[in-house]
């Protein structure tokens, strides 16, 4: 079993650290939710990683929208340094388990198994997968899977952004839809509205 060498708790995993992941850690700091982010995650058994070279496709990228992508990916690591975000760049997450929840009513817990250790969370958020391989993952589940792939994933508690574009998503609606995620862990986190105000470096980064 991968990831015998410790367990850690946090509230959620975020797989990718790209634009994606660190948007969507900048915005869980924001409203005071810990997370941890991992490099990639290699779901397709036998020690083949999944191709993502394929699914986030920046041929049709201008240079514009690169310069204002690496431009948001500046601002968010220099965020993420300066707020002390637990961002692995080395760590690949090799494995999911499917939990019971902690009080045997709500979502389920979720393992992360790595090769350094196993992360517990409540929530996880993938930035890197195609819909047929999100589809798989519900069924090894054993969860039925309905039309809308991402309501079926919010639902075991597993957020998908910039997930199953034909093209990469622009940088503004990456922003968007980490921040449309944050704020729904946010609100499960915090059901009566504790969270942490947005401030911060990144409000300049406002959708």
């Amino acid at each position: 079993m991968p990831g015998g060498a410790g367990t850690e708790q946090t509230t959620t995993v975020i797989i990718g650290t790209g634009l994606s992941g660190l948007a969507v850690a900048a915005e869980l700091r924001r409203h005071g939710v810990d997370s941890i982010v991992v490099d990639g995650l290699d779901l397709l058994g036998a020690g083949q990683p999944a191709n993502t070279t394929s699914l986030q496709r920046c041929d049709a990228a201008d240079s514009d929208s690169l310069r204002e992508r690496n431009e948001i990916l500046r601002h968010l690591r220099n965020y993420a340094a300066s707020h002390s975000v637990d961002i692995r760049n080395t760590t690949r997450a090799v494995q999911l388990t499917m939990l019971g929840s902690a009080d045997g009513t709500g979502a389920p817990q979720w393992q992360v198994h790595t090769p350094t250790g196993v992360l517990v969370a409540d929530h996880i958020v993938l930035t890197r997968c195609a819909h047929s391989q999100l589809r798989r993952m519900i069924n090894d589940f054993g969860l039925s899977v309905g039309r809308n792939v991402a309501a079926a994933m919010r639902a075991i508690g597993i957020y998908l952004v910039g997930v199953g574009e034909l093209i990469t998503p622009s940088p503004k609606e990456v922003l968007r839809q980490a921040k449309t995620v944050g704020q729904a862990i946010s609100a499960r986190v915090n059901p009566n509205g504790g969270g942490f105000p947005a401030t911060g470096s990144l409000a300049m980064l406002g959708c």
